[in-house]
């Protein structure tokens, strides 16, 4: 087994050496995705001296487990499905429709707690970094890339501490740029690589957001 990260910290430090040509760009800026993104999108913008902000995406999990991705959404009009496992599951569109409307409130609640009144940074025109704990199904990093590439960035860049293999593939096969230190040959998930995977909460995504935000 590969060497495991000892928390978010450690790995966004790591991870932060791995994107070191991007460190003093002046059009460069990171956004992470909450929760467990943002303490890794912390010190990635730490160490290359770039602002912070977050993109916020939920998760449709499958009625009943929702631990299992159906598809995501991100932004005020994208929404990520996958169509496989709804059509494996044969979920209803009703479902899709109750799970898209829950977690769209879920995620306004979301925006409105973590920026605390700062307007959202724009990504138009910048290197635009989007860093996550970890990369397995793809499904919320998908709907994050689809609504930052929505405001015409230079350049996207995904960067994630450890990740799925194929995963990671399938973003560089649709023309992402993938950074990922940490890619095992066998994966199962993200918190498998953490010493100390403990949920981060909002409080504590306030106080990074805050301390990473130019005043």
């Amino acid at each position: 087994m590969s060497k495991r990260y000892r928390d978010r910290y450690e790995a966004g430090r790591q991870l932060a050496r791995h994107l070191e040509g991007y460190a003093g760009l002046e059009d460069a800026a990171v956004f992470a995705l909450p929760r467990g993104g943002v303490p890794v999108g912390y010190e990635v913008a730490r160490a290359l001296h770039a602002p912070l902000d977050v993109c916020v995406v939920r998760k449709l999990g499958v009625p009943g487990h929702e631990e299992l991705a159906m598809g995501a959404i991100a932004g005020a009009n994208v929404l990520v499905l996958n169509q496989q496992v709804i059509e494996r599951l044969e979920i209803s569109e009703q479902a899709i429709e109750a799970a898209v409307k829950r977690e769209q409130q879920e995620l306004a609640r979301r925006e409105a707690t973590y920026r605390e009144g700062r307007p959202p940074l724009s990504a138009a025109g910048r290197v635009a970094i989007l860093v996550d704990d970890g990369l397995a199904t793809g499904s919320t990093m998908r709907a994050a890339v689809r609504a930052v590439r929505q405001e015409n960035p230079a350049r996207l860049i995904v960067a994630v501490p450890v990740g799925a293999a194929d995963t990671c593939e399938q973003f560089r096969r649709e023309g992402v740029e993938v950074a990922c230190p940490l890619v095992p040959e066998a994966f199962y998930a993200v918190g498998m690589w953490y010493e100390d995977f403990t949920q981060t909460t909002d409080e504590e995504i306030r106080e990074l957001l805050h301390a990473g935000t130019p005043a």
